[in-house]
């Protein structure tokens, strides 16, 4: 209970920082490079892909057999096509 307690207290934290830099840049002219910071590092957090698994864990990944054996039909079907060319 105490470590969810934490992570909680910690992301509200840092949501009210990220969000003092982008109010600021917005709206203070004499805002600088501190508030540019806060605000540009929390929207690259944002893109980190915090819900990554091991490839080889991955429903329907690519490079699982599912998209190896669809890959493989598409070919021999498209290999199929350039035999017959309309003369």
């Amino acid at each position: 209970m105490a470590g969810r307690t934490a992570r909680w207290g910690a992301t509200l934290t840092l949501g009210a920082l990220w969000w003092w830099g982008v109010i600021r840049l917005v709206l203070a002219p004499d805002a600088g490079v501190l508030e540019g910071a806060v605000a540009t590092g929390g929207w690259g957090l944002s893109l980190l892909p915090v819900h990554c698994v091991p490839k080889a864990r991955a429903v329907g990944a690519a490079g699982s057999d599912r998209w190896v054996r669809s890959w493989q039909r598409w070919r021999t079907a498209r290999e199929r096509g350039r035999g017959a060319q309309p003369g």
